[in-house]
């Protein structure tokens, strides 16, 4: 056994100064690196991540098409976005005589009507005649059930207040304005 006055094994030599310098040295390098590293995990948690590369990420600019498209999706206007593309294509597929003397004037998506004004009498009847065929070539295209009903509406002119032949109440000749 050994006794309690004997001196305790010797674990090697004392760093002299040149180790000791290096071993600072690495020391305040491994601390200078970690709060680099910090530093830049701080720099781009502002800029909102990591910087962009060679790849496609969600902060590269997208195209305005799809930017739209996007947008379209997202607040939930597919069927009101539809119904205004057709009353661009209004004379495709109405065709070319009925698209120049009728025009759609508004869609109202709750009651999904469409309205379609007409520039005389005659042609607000032929165009309620072909309502139905109209509204399943739209149902065709904007998908079933977008358009249950077109109103129709006839001329809107100016109500006729004066003159010697105007009856109370009337709005004009019914063969024109009505």
């Amino acid at each position: 056994m050994s006794s309690p006055q004997e001196p305790a094994p010797e674990k090697g030599p004392e760093p002299s100064g040149v180790d000791l310098a290096r071993v600072a040295l690495r020391a305040a390098k491994e601390q200078a690196r970690a709060r680099g590293d910090a530093a830049q995990q701080r720099k781009q948690a502002r800029r909102g991540g990591l910087r962009s590369g060679a790849r496609a990420d969600g902060r590269d600019p997208m195209a305005l098409g799809s930017a739209i498209n996007r947008l379209i999706s997202e607040r939930g206007w597919e069927a009101p976005a539809a119904v205004g593309g057709v009353m661009g294509r209004w004379p495709e597929i109405v065709g070319e005589d009925v698209a120049k003397h009728c025009e759609p004037e508004r869609y109202d998506e709750d009651e999904r009507v469409l309205v379609v004004r007409c520039d005389s009498t005659a042609w607000a009847t032929n165009l309620r005649l072909l309502a139905p065929t109209l509204v399943a070539r739209l149902n065709e295209d904007l998908g079933h059930g977008a358009v249950r009903v077109i109103k129709v509406q006839g001329p809107g002119g100016p109500a006729r207040r004066y003159g010697p032949l105007r009856a109370p109440g009337s709005t004009g000749p019914g063969d024109t304005y009505g």
